[in-house]
């Protein structure tokens, strides 16, 4: 059984707030990113009576990595006390990266309809590109490997993976899956719970 994590999304960035397809482009948070941390981090030190038994790690991304700091100094914690890890990085979109589903529309008509069909497992182009399949095995042995109770800083992709490996959700469930900003997700027993 995996040990106690609570996860926590990325403050919002401009590209969220565009609804620019982001994927591994390294994009910093916003206003309302820093708040949303600031606010992650306040409910965090709450629900932790002892941060030092818990691991932090983070991807290793600007978003994520900014996210993570604010977290920690909201706990009251050395901010530069995590480790991060490749393997939690977002979903690669590939050629995408960058564009809102509008803008894709405009140069491939139909591309955003084909991704709809089967959106789990569709790959974008590009040689770097994922699907949500393959960020799944990507994250997998991640999820296996925590070893201890952890607070874990990542991405909207990656949250959708744990879904998958830790309810076994339904493929086109994940996929759709809204992963909010400004909460909590605690994983704990096999169960997630939004706090």
């Amino acid at each position: 059984m995996t040990p106690l994590i609570y996860f926590v999304r990325h403050g919002q960035t401009p590209w969220n707030a565009e609804q620019r397809l982001q994927g591994q482009a390294d994009i910093d948070i916003d206003a309302v990113g820093r708040e949303q941390a600031d606010r992650n981090g306040r409910r965090l030190a709450e629900l932790l009576a002892e941060p030092q038994a818990f691991d932090f790690v983070a991807s290793p991304m600007r978003r994520t990595r900014e996210t993570m700091e604010r977290v920690r100094a909201a706990m009251g914690l050395d901010t530069l006390a995590y480790r991060t890890d490749a393997r939690l990085v977002e979903v690669n979109f590939g050629d995408w990266q960058g564009f809102t589903f509008a803008e894709l529309e405009a140069h491939e008509p139909g591309a955003s309809e084909t991704r709809q069909l089967n959106k789990w497992d569709f790959v974008p182009p590009g040689t770097e590109a994922e699907s949500y399949e393959m960020l799944t095995r990507r994250i997998r042995p991640w999820l296996m490997g925590v070893a201890r109770p952890t607070v874990c800083v990542t991405h909207g992709g990656v949250m959708r993976a744990i879904f998958r490996l830790v309810e076994d959700l339904p493929k086109n469930k994940a996929a759709a899956l809204e992963i909010p900003q400004d909460r909590v997700l605690k994983v704990e027993n096999g169960r997630l719970d939004w706090l």
